[in-house]
């Protein structure tokens, strides 16, 4: 089943609240669920659905170790001592429950709720609530850091205009008897700017974009960010939409499907360190039929993906709505015919009093997000403002020191 599938696993210790300790063991992540294995017993201390997680956060246990919480229906759990670092596990599992948030489906395919959708849903939406609170408070900051920027870059023209009046005055002193012209240097001539060409690629049609964890060269280089497939090639882009790397299409020497989750793309050179990523996506599931038909000849199933690489191949099945996708257990409810009957047995268990908490919640997000919206529209101008600022601040700089060398 493709619940089954395990997309990674971590060493790492789990704080068991009962025994008051910390158990090693290994932390693992499926289509549909986080689960935690012992070591020594190799007992299943640990295993829910993704679905039930309200939040994933990074803390500190004893103000000192550097932990990993989720929480999930109410409960804390604290994850130690993870490997390769916190931050490689954090950026996936947050990658995989956000991809989760946003298909709006549970992960398993028809797979029964233990507890209502309502209580579900309302975590969930709780959980967003409190992280985009905590955004709009980390935004008001930075808009306040940034107003102090503008108040800055305001003295510092003020102080420019001074500097220049006073060597206007220098360049031309009252006891001169002839004409200023012939005291004063000439004019520059301002630089004119070119316009920027238009670049063709980026007019070139996007075939799929979809968000990915990307590994360069280390594990402990795990970072979110952005695989583009284009007709052209393939563009992987960090958190900030800034280009890593660039594939052509022609470049592309191998791309290794370790899992319906996991690829890997390579560029061989002689002589120098070949180029290569590892990507790891909720959604890579739609992007490899792409990739197989672009790179056909370069595309190799690994032994964890041959079962789907079969099932890709079968003449009963499209593209679309192929098992790849069902694999990513976000749309297996809906490649089932009892999967809308199900879905809506368990949207009537949302009771009247989670309608109103749940709507209250949605308004309170629609203001955030508005609020939020309107900041970053502002924060955006001031960013524009600020860039102009420092531009001419600084050929103000660079055009009076070249006037004051000429004056000694």
């Amino acid at each position: 089943m493709n619940e089954d599938i395990r997309i990674h696993s971590w060493p790492c210790s789990y704080y068991l609240d009962a025994g008051k300790q910390w158990i090693p063991g290994k932390l693992s992540l499926t289509p549909a669920s986080i689960k935690f294995t012992a070591d020594k017993t190799r007992e299943l201390l640990v295993d829910f659905r993704l679905s039930g997680v309200s939040e994933i956060k990074k803390e500190s246990s004893h103000l000192i170790f550097s932990s990993l919480t989720v929480l999930e229906k109410g409960t804390k759990h604290w994850f130690g001592s993870l490997r390769p670092n916190r931050n490689v596990v954090f950026n996936i599992l947050e990658h995989f429950w956000r991809e989760q948030l946003l298909s709006g489906q549970e992960g398993g395919a028809g797979a029964a709720s233990e507890s209502s959708k309502g209580k579900e849903l309302t975590g969930m939406l709780e959980g967003s609530q409190k992280r985009l609170e905590d955004t709009a408070k980390a935004l008001h900051a930075q808009g306040e850091q940034f107003d102090n920027i503008m108040r800055g870059l305001h003295k510092i023209e003020g102080d420019m205009d001074v500097a220049d009046r006073l060597l206007t005055e220098l360049e031309s002193p009252s006891w001169w008897p002839f004409s200023t012209k012939l005291w004063k240097s000439p004019v520059e001539a301002k630089p004119k700017e070119t316009p920027a060409a238009p670049d063709p690629k980026s007019q070139e049609e996007i075939l799929l974009r979809i968000p990915a964890i990307i590994t360069h060269r280390t594990d402990s280089s795990a970072k979110p960010g952005k695989l583009t497939v284009l007709p052209s090639g393939l563009e992987i882009q960090d958190c900030n939409s800034q280009l890593l790397h660039r594939f052509e299409a022609r470049d592309v020497d191998d791309i290794w499907v370790h899992t319906p989750y996991e690829i890997s793309v390579r560029q061989r050179f002689i002589g120098k360190p070949d180029t290569s990523f590892r990507l790891l996506a909720a959604r890579m599931p739609e992007a490899i039929p792409i990739l197989e038909m672009r790179f056909s000849k370069k595309i190799q199933f690994l032994e964890d993906a041959l079962g789907f690489a079969g099932a890709r191949k079968s003449p009963q099945a499209d593209l679309g709505t192929s098992i790849w996708q069902a694999a990513t257990g976000f749309l297996g409810a809906a490649a089932s015919p009892e999967g809308p009957r199900k879905e809506q047995v368990q949207l009537q268990k949302v009771s009247q009093e989670e309608a109103r908490e749940l709507r209250q919640i949605l308004k309170k997000l629609k203001g955030l997000a508005l609020e939020t919206e309107a900041e970053l529209e502002r924060q955006d101008e001031a960013l524009d403002s600020i860039g102009s600022s420092v531009d001419r601040a600084t050929l103000t700089i660079e055009r009076q020191n070249r006037r004051m060398r000429k004056l000694t």
